[in-house]
């Protein structure tokens, strides 16, 4: 799914999904560059983004996996 990751000018990086209107605090990641591993957002959703270099410019838009949840 495309997925626009940006940061705000308090440093704080959200996720927001076209698709479904809905934008959400990233509160967890497990790679601390962002990129090319799974994040976590306020809403549970769970995100596996591309591997792309630590300096890439925000905002950008990429194609994400969303892992299932336990619900789903």
């Amino acid at each position: 799914m495309k997925v626009m990751i940006r940061k705000d000018s308090k440093g704080l990086l959200s996720a927001y999904v076209p698709k479904k209107d809905l934008e959400e605090p990233i509160v967890a990641m497990v790679n601390p560059a962002l990129w090319g591993g799974l994040v976590t957002l306020a809403n549970g959703w769970q995100l596996d983004l591309p591997a792309m270099a630590a300096d890439t410019p925000l905002p950008i838009t990429v194609e994400a996996r969303k892992l299932p949840s336990a619900g789903e």
